[in-house]
């Protein structure tokens, strides 16, 4: 286990150099997230011959990750970043890839949490403009999502961010002389892998459009409030109340309850109505 604790010693989180700018894993992770998704999703439609086109679906994914991008962005900043004011005084800074001294860095700061906020509001857009049910994409969505959301969190681990907190179980990874949680590989298996899962074999029971996103996200805000208990609390935020609930967990406790009502506010509409309804 000693190459596997020291594995941050053995490994760069520049992938390679191109043309001058650094290429890092992660990046190269988010691109292979969103490829996984898409075809996922593509995979589902076929395989459950949903009124859907190759097309549209495209469409469909280019309006969404704009959404996402934009909202995890701007939601890091709202959420976690402790220079808000600076960036809502100096908008044009928000997507800076470069450093005060003209490095390129990259984008650095991501929420999850916004990302699903933006990539709503991007679902809403789409379906209004291409005439769609937004709860029947969004439960195609629900399939695709945590099938790529697993390569975003390897992603995490060999950017070497987002640690988790110290153990002393072999499984650990040496960060700066302590030994940590993987957590991020935990979120990729609980978050990503798991929820696949479960909602992969649970589609062909679903009963009403929306059934599976609400699945989904219920799933999402339990994994993750778990998770929170192995990843180190953001530091420039810490323990927001009582002693242990961070951010993660109270945006996850929000995520659960809004789940859930929107699981039974849909439910109680296709009790009524009868059948699926669009």
């Amino acid at each position: 286990m000693n190459w596997w604790n020291n594995i941050y010693y053995h490994f760069n989180p520049i992938a390679f150099n191109l043309f001058g700018f650094n290429i890092h894993w992660y990046g190269l992770m988010y691109v292979t997230a969103l490829l996984v998704a898409l075809y996922t999703a593509s995979w589902i439609v076929k395989k459950d011959k949903l009124p859907i086109s190759k097309e549209e679906l495209d469409a469909y994914f280019i309006w969404v990750e704009i959404g996402v991008i934009l909202g995890a962005r701007i939601g890091y900043i709202l959420f976690y970043d402790p220079h808000t004011t600076y960036y809502l005084t100096h908008p044009w800074q928000i997507f800076n890839p470069f450093s005060e001294d003209g490095v390129f860095v990259g984008i650095r700061g991501m929420s999850y949490h916004g990302a699903l906020i933006g990539f709503i509001i991007g679902n809403y857009l789409f379906s209004i403009k291409h005439k769609f049910n937004p709860y029947f994409l969004l439960d195609i969505s629900a399939i695709a999502i945590p099938a790529g959301y697993f390569f975003g969190r390897v992603g995490n681990f060999l950017n070497q961010e987002l640690f988790g907190r110290e153990t002393t179980l072999p499984i650990g990874i040496n960060v700066n002389g302590v030994l940590r949680h993987p957590s991020q590989l935990y979120e990729g298996v609980l978050e990503g892998i798991l929820i696949f899962i479960i909602i992969y074999f649970y589609r062909k029971r679903k009963r009403f459009d929306g059934e599976l996103i609400s699945l989904y996200g219920f799933l999402y805000g339990v994994t993750r409030f778990i998770s929170e208990f192995f990843r180190e609390p953001d530091s420039q935020l810490g323990f927001i109340c009582c002693g242990w609930i961070t951010m993660g967990h109270f945006m996850s406790i929000i995520l659960i309850f809004a789940s859930s009502i929107l699981y039974f506010y849909l439910y109680k509409r296709y009790k009524k109505i009868g059948k699926k309804f669009s």
